[in-house]
C-alpha cells in the first residue's frame, strides 16, 4: 500500500503580514527621519548661536580697543560726543593712520552697528550725513527688549551718569551686549561685557 504525503508550503506573505511589515517600516522611517531632523536643527541652532556670540565678542573687543584710544578730533572737538544708553559717539584713530575718525556705536532694535566718518580737507571737517563705513556687529542683541543699557558712563567718583550729564565728567565707560538669536530656545542668551577708562579723559593728563 502506497501512502503519499503532500506537504503544502505557503509561499510569500499574506496581505495582512505585508500591511504589518509596511506599517512597522513606515513608523521606523518616520522616527529615524524625525530624530535626524531634530538633531540637525538643534546642532544648526547651536552653531548659529555660537557664531553670533563670536561676532559680538569680536565687536566688543574692537570697541574696547577703539575707545581706549579716544582722542581730540582733527578740528579740536572734545573726544567724547554722544553718551546715550544705546548710542556712543567719539573720536579715535581707529585704523592707526594719520587721521582721527569719528566713530559711532548704535543699537537699533536688535542690530548693533558701527559707523565710521573720516575727516576731509584742510582744515579738517567731518561730514556726519553719510558714514564712510558701516559694519554690523550683531543682529540679535536683546538689550532694548530687556531694558538693559548697552553703554553706561561713570564719573571720577564712580557715580553713574546719563545722557543729560556733562560729557566732561565721563571717566569710565562700560559696554554690555546680550546676544540671543532666538529667546524661546536653548542654549539661551549670552552677555558680553567690557569696560574702559579712556586715557585722554583722565584728570591727570
Amino acid at each position: 500500500m502506497n501512502l503519499h504525503f503532500h506537504n503544502s508550503k505557503q509561499l510569500g506573505m499574506t496581505l495582512v503580514e505585508m500591511v504589518v511589515v509596511i506599517g512597522i517600516y513606515t513608523i521606523l522611517s518616520l522616527a529615524i527621519t524625525t530624530s535626524i531632523t531634530n538633531l540637525y536643527k538643534n546642532n544648526s541652532y547651536a552653531i548659529e548661536q555660537s557664531e553670533e556670540v563670536d561676532n559680538a565678542r569680536k565687536g566688543i573687543t574692537q570697541w574696547n580697543r577703539d575707545v581706549k584710544e579716544m582722542t581730540t578730533a582733527e578740528d579740536g572737538t572734545f573726544p567724547l560726543v554722544v553718551i546715550d544708553e544705546n548710542h556712543l559717539g567719539y573720536f579715535s584713530d581707529t585704523d592707526q593712520d594719520a587721521n582721527v575718525e569719528y566713530v559711532e556705536y548704535i543699537l537699533s532694535t536688535t542690530t548693533l552697528k558701527k559707523f565710521t566718518y573720516n575727516p576731509t580737507g584742510s582744515p579738517a571737517v567731518y561730514n556726519f550725513s553719510s558714514p564712510d563705513s558701516e559694519e554690523i556687529l550683531s543682529e540679535y542683541v536683546r538689550n532694548i527688549s530687556q531694558s538693559v543699557p548697552t553703554f553706561t558712563y561713570f564719573d571720577n567718583s564712580g557715580n553713574q551718569l546719563n545722557s543729560a550729564s556733562p560729557i566732561l565728567d565721563v571717566r569710565y565707560i562700560k559696554a554690555q551686549i546680550i546676544v540671543n538669536i532666538d529667546p524661546v530656545r536653548s542654549p539661551g542668551e549670552f552677555m558680553l561685557m567690557s569696560s574702559v577708562a579712556p586715557r585722554n579723559l583722565k584728570d591727570n593728563l
